[in-house]
């Protein structure tokens, strides 16, 4: 590992290589903020990638392109005298001072929970931010990422429930109301009524300190596997999916779980 001031040196060089690329290459050079935008969601989502598969090395190169977008809008913004890096840090940095008072103040708390309590009501304090609570949550995220970081917001001004497991009555409700809407037909409460049972399955998962989002992914990829051996073996066998029963497929798939297992 390096040390600190070979750290320092390793952002310098980084800093002086960006403004190179800005000034000698062609397409460096014509890089806006908002081109720039559409590859960093990019480069976010990879990064998650790699986390996901826990791939260290692919999650060092990962976080390594996030930081040359960083660098890159510290540098167009000090184009036009707007902020440099200096000022992206300075910022970061007092306001992580600020938001842990627990650890740089006087102020006591007993665990993570009045942390992010106190997080969000320094945040509401904050002169440049309104007085509403769930102000500062992006209106592009995804839906299920967004669904979490609601829940998370208004857990941290007290609105949850006293306890964890009075969740599952929300959820029992919620999936009756769905069943209910599915029995009479009508698709457009149908889908309000999934809606609401989506949501309080991901305050089951806050509750019970899982990602949903990550939970799902995992689902998406081991589903992908399974299916995938099902294909391999229906091509090894010369047919073809669309000539097999449900029954053949399972019989794959199941095949598929067991090889997982072991």
């Amino acid at each position: 590992m390096k040390t600190r001031k070979e750290q320092l040196e390793s952002f310098e060089r980084l800093l002086d290589i960006m403004d190179e690329l800005r000034e000698k290459c062609p397409w460096d050079r014509k890089q806006t903020m908002e081109s720039l935008r559409k590859l960093t969601i990019e480069e976010v989502y990879e990064l998650g990638d790699a986390i996901l598969r826990s791939n260290l090395n692919e999650v060092k190169k990962e976080v390594g392109d996030l930081l040359l977008h960083i660098v890159f809008y510290a540098k167009i913004g000090s184009e036009s005298n707007s902020f440099d890096i200096g000022d992206v840090i300075d910022n970061l940095t007092e306001k992580l001072i600020y938001r842990h008072p627990h650890v740089f103040g006087d102020t006591q708390v007993a665990n993570a929970l009045e942390v992010e309590q106190n997080w969000e009501a320094l945040k509401l304090k904050e002169k440049e931010r309104g007085r509403r609570v769930l102000e500062g949550v992006p209106d592009a995220l995804p839906a299920l990422v967004k669904a979490n970081r609601i829940q998370e917001k208004v857990r941290g001004v007290g609105f949850d429930w006293e306890e964890k497991q009075q969740v599952w009555d929300k959820v029992k409700e919620e999936l009756e109301e769905f069943e209910a809407e599915v029995r009479a037909d009508h698709p457009k409460n149908m889908e309000n009524e999934l809606g609401d049972l989506i949501f309080s399955i991901v305050n089951v998962a806050r509750l019970y300190d899982i990602d949903p989002e990550s939970a799902l992914e995992r689902t998406n990829q081991k589903f992908i596997r399974r299916f995938n051996y099902l294909e391999e073996q229906t091509l090894l066998k010369g047919r073809s999916l669309h000539s097999m029963s449900l029954s053949e497929m399972d019989f794959f798939w199941e095949e598929a779980k067991k090889g997982e297992k072991n």
